[in-house]
């Protein structure tokens, strides 16, 4: 349990550090070549972790990554912000996307299938509905944090959208899921009440997962 926590002590220092460097690089032009390293760490990071159970795609991405970093990173150097941007607006993008999708007709919900898997899949005709309108509240948010942040990136001052994105994003995101979670109680007061942690826990031992 000391581990666990300690862990999670760690991580969110990390970020919280990421987070300052990141805006730190952001207040000066001056700061180009560290805006790129420290804007293409998280990058380089997923790449290879996407490769470490193979050595010989671990190493050829490895080389692919260097390859192009070598090549380009007087553009990177000079342009680093636009990869913070790309990386801020691409996730909340990316979430939009994958809760949108999923309120297609004939498709189901993605927080009614998270609910299926924290309570076994039973869930009361009143918890389907409330499933799929949180989904749907998912879905705004991240379309308005996507737009939010680009809106700010092109239009107001680069300090202004770095404040936004590395101080504001995770914040506001956890005032979401309190503010689900008050909801939740309200709405469905007689239901088994959960957590984001155990929704995680139920599709990490989810043998059909797919996405």
């Amino acid at each position: 349990m000391i581990l666990r926590i300690m862990r999670w002590i760690g991580i969110a220092a990390l970020m919280i550090a990421y987070a300052l460097l990141a805006h730190h690089t952001n207040e000066s032009v001056h700061n180009g070549h560290l805006g790129a390293v420290v804007a293409i760490v998280p990058i380089v990071f997923v790449l290879l972790m996407a490769t470490r159970q193979s050595a010989w795609r671990f190493l050829i991405m490895l080389f692919i990554l260097s390859t192009a970093l070598w090549f380009n990173w007087s553009t990177l150097s000079q342009n680093f912000w636009v990869v913070y941007w790309l990386q801020d607006a691409g996730i909340q993008f990316a979430l939009f996307i994958t809760f949108g999708r999923t309120l297609i007709a004939g498709r189901k919900p993605l927080c009614t299938r998270f609910a299926e898997m924290v309570h076994s899949g039973s869930l009361s005709p009143q918890h389907m509905i409330y499933t799929r309108q949180i989904t749907v509240a998912w879905t705004a948010f991240f379309a308005v944090m996507t737009v939010t942040s680009t809106l700010l990136f092109f239009l107001a001052p680069l300090t202004t959208w770095s404040i936004f994105a590395n101080f504001l994003t995770l914040p506001l995101i956890a005032l979401m899921f309190i503010v689900e979670y008050g909801v939740r109680i309200w709405l469905l007061p007689d239901s088994r009440q959960t957590n984001i942690f155990d929704a995680v826990k139920a599709y990490k031992n989810d043998p059909e997962r797919r996405f």
